[in-house]
């Protein structure tokens, strides 16, 4: 049994119908990779897991996207520098409990010194090791404590569900729940594995999201493809999720590709085989991204916003992210009002150009407004069907249609509740 399920339980699963299959195992699923997750000492209370690794038994192709804070954290500059000299990586390195940003220079090289102890007990390069941290900003990582835990953490690592289960746990702070996703799918004549994990509940707003994550697979794919694929993904997932406003100073997700599937090598982009395989990792990402915002600090259901008629799947996407983002909207879903008012007005404001008269709306099924007009509707019902939502902590899906465009677009988001003041009022205390 995995004994990281007495911590905290997992998150129900999102993936996105689709040409593949859902399988166990999430960082591990993938052939070639390892996982560990341990209690090294860092957390401020309890006896959580705090410290994960997960290793590559091969080079592993290597990309990264980070958040756009201007006050980044130390592990974020030093995983961009990691990336600039070298294509490839083989482990990741996440502690809890702090999340050593605006830590000036001490706090950069905690990060080396990090990062080089592991090198050396894995013998690697100290470039093929990337670091992410999560926790209270302006705290250092407990860097001793970490580096005694080193070895403990080295001789944790399986390619076991229970291995990647602990590393899942023991990147959380505040989520409720761990996100572990994985599935297999044919990309050209072979079969592929992508999986993940990811920790997140507040501070989550694009760009990215107040998130960490790590994404492998075993597909064959040169880094310079594989490094578009990722980002790409990453706009279509952890970029349209938003709880709360607030962009991290620590976002980071690391995707690495071992090539272990016996697949041919993707070189282009366009080829059918990369767009197989990115249909794969939008899945995968788009997954733990609605389980980020399922997880929302004191959220009682996700809210999962669908804009069709755009121009472009761009414009679609930035309507959506404006209506996912409301904090108008968020409170009006947790007060069980379908005001629909609310919806209209956030995506008008998106910035993107449509005529009102082209705007339709609709709570589930429940048709609110059509060809900018508003209808009569039964109110009830549609408070209904937001108190169901939100009793069973399930999903609220408003659907919305500004043009007869070929552009779609998704985000997702949480409601807005009186618990979320609470938990960060008294964050630190």
């Amino acid at each position: 049994m995995d004994e990281t399920a007495n911590y905290i339980p997992a998150a129900p699963i999102f993936i996105p119908e689709g040409p593949w299959n859902q399988i166990p195992g999430g960082v591990t699923a993938a052939k070639g990779f390892k996982a560990a997750g341990i209690y090294g000492g860092l957390r401020a209370q309890g006896n959580k897991p705090d410290l994960a690794l997960v290793t590559c038994d091969v080079d592993a192709a290597a990309a990264g996207a980070f958040t756009t804070n201007m006050v980044a954290a130390a592990p974020v500059l030093y995983c961009k520098n990691a990336l600039d000299i070298s294509k490839t990586a083989r482990a990741v390195l996440i502690n809890a409990g702090q999340a050593n940003a605006a830590t000036g220079d001490a706090g950069y090289q905690d990060v080396l010194e990090c990062a080089d102890a592991l090198a050396k007990v894995l013998n690697l390069k100290q470039e093929e090791v990337l670091i992410e941290s999560t926790g209270v900003i302006g705290h250092r990582i407990k860097k001793e404590a970490l580096l005694n835990a080193l070895p403990e953490l080295v001789n944790s690592l399986t390619s076991s569900l229970e291995g990647a289960g602990s590393a899942a746990v023991a990147i959380t702070t505040t989520d409720l729940v761990s996100k572990s996703v994985a599935i297999e799918s044919q990309v050209g004549d072979m079969s592929v594995r992508v999986g993940g994990m990811a920790k997140g509940s507040g501070m989550i707003h694009p760009n990215m999201a107040t998130m960490l994550g790590v994404i492998t697979t075993d597909a064959l794919v040169e880094a310079d493809v594989w490094r578009k694929m990722v980002l790409i993904a990453v706009n279509r997932s952890f970029n349209q999720i938003t709880v709360d406003g607030d962009t991290s100073t620590n976002d980071t997700v690391i995707a690495l590709a071992s090539g272990l599937s016996g697949s041919t090598s993707i070189s282009s982009i366009e080829c059918s085989e990369a767009r197989q395989l990115q249909a794969c990792l939008d899945a995968v990402m788009q997954a733990l991204a609605k389980s980020v915002a399922w997880d929302g600090e004191g959220a009682t259901c996700l809210i999962e916003v669908t804009v069709t008629g755009a121009e472009s799947e761009v414009k679609a996407a930035k309507i959506a992210r404006s209506v996912a983002s409301s904090s108008l909207v968020k409170a009006a879903v947790y007060g069980r009002d379908p005001n629909w008012g609310r919806i209209a007005a956030a995506a008008g404001y998106a910035g993107i150009p449509f005529h009102q008269n082209n705007l339709r709306v609709m709570l589930g099924d429940i048709l609110l407004m059509d060809n900018g007009q508003p209808l009569a509707f039964d109110r009830a019902a549609a408070s209904n069907y937001l108190r169901k939502a939100g009793e069973t902590h399930g999903t609220v899906g408003i659907y919305i249609s500004v043009g007869d465009g070929s552009g779609h677009g998704q985000a997702w988001g949480c409601d807005l509740s009186y618990d979320y003041v609470k938990i960060n009022a008294e964050y630190t205390t």
